[in-house]
C-alpha cells in the first residue's frame, strides 16, 4: 500500500518561458538563415523544456516504512512528528529560521511545506523541510504509517 505520493511539477508559466527561450534562440540565429533559426528554436526550446521537466520531476512518497523525498530515502523510525507549515510559516523556515544542516526539498513555487525533526542521534541533520502542495495529507500519511510500523 502506498498512502502518499506527490510530484512537485513546475508551474505552467515555466513551460511558457521554455517556449520563449526557443523563440529567443531562433531570433539570435535569424541572421544566419532559416535553417539555423529553426534549429535554434527547436534546440533552445527542447533544452529549456528538459530543464523545466527535470526540476519539476521530484517526488515525495511514503512507501512501507520509508519516506522518499527526491533522492533521499529516510526510515520513518528516524523521524519525529511532522509539523504542517502554512505559507507564512514555511517562508520563515526557508529564510530566517532555516538551519544550514537541514535537508531541504525546496520548491519556491510551492508555498506550503512540512517540517519533520530527525530523531536519530547519529544523524547530524536537525530536520527535514519538504515543500508540498498538500501538507496535511503528507503529515497524516506519515503519522498513519508510523503507527502501523
Amino acid at each position: 500500500m502506498q498512502p502518499y505520493e506527490e510530484r512537485l511539477t513546475a508551474p505552467r508559466s515555466w513551460w511558457f518561458i521554455a517556449v520563449l527561450t526557443g523563440v529567443a534562440m531562433a531570433l539570435i540565429l535569424l541572421p544566419l538563415g532559416t535553417l539555423p533559426m529553426l534549429g535554434g528554436f527547436v534546440g533552445g526550446g527542447a533544452l529549456a523544456a528538459a530543464a523545466v521537466s527535470s526540476y519539476g520531476s521530484v517526488r515525495i512518497r511514503v512507501v512501507g516504512g520509508s519516506l522518499l523525498a527526491g533522492d533521499a530515502n529516510i526510515p520513518l523510525g528516524a523521524l519525529g512528528v511532522p509539523e504542517v507549515l502554512d505559507a507564512e510559516e514555511a517562508r520563515a523556515w526557508r529564510t530566517h529560521k532555516a538551519d544550514t544542516r537541514a535537508f531541504m526539498l525546496l520548491r519556491g513555487y510551492v508555498p506550503t511545506a512540512v517540517r519533520i525533526e530527525v530523531t536519530d542521534p547519529a544523524d547530524p541533520t536537525p530536520y527535514l523541510y519538504l515543500s508540498t502542495r498538500s501538507p496535511e495529507r503528507l503529515a497524516a500519511a506519515l503519522t498513519a504509517v508510523r503507527t502501523e510500523v
